[in-house]
């Protein structure tokens, strides 16, 4: 539905016309509420219509918000990454080191 506003204003009915086979209408007007009230949308009367667009200030919020998780994780997995280099490095190592095992000694028959 974003998508669909960020080409421009919007009916409810016409966003609600690509999800008529998953969502019913009034779960399409529930969606609508929940992005209005995280402030993603606005939507405003004219007649009987329920013009919707996107919010650019409540997108720039969100997309702020998003970018300081994004710094964590990319730091997190970045060092997660180092971390398994040195597993991997380890293990490599050991594989290459000849086994310094005791010879097997064989039973004797009797």
């Amino acid at each position: 539905m974003l998508a669909q506003l960020s080409k421009g204003e919007c009916t409810v009915s016409d966003l609600a016309k690509p999800f008529r086979d998953e969502m019913s209408l009034p779960a399409v007007t529930k969606h609508l509420k929940v992005l209005e009230k995280a402030g993603l949308i606005t939507k405003s009367k004219d007649a009987q219509y329920r013009p919707c667009k996107l919010n650019a200030d409540g997108l720039k919020e969100a997309a702020d918000w998003m970018q300081e998780y994004r710094m964590f994780w990319e730091e997190s997995f970045d060092r997660l990454d180092d971390y398994l280099k040195t597993v991997v490095a380890a293990e490599k190592k050991e594989k290459t080191k000849k086994p310094k095992g005791k010879k097997k000694k064989h039973a004797s028959r009797k």
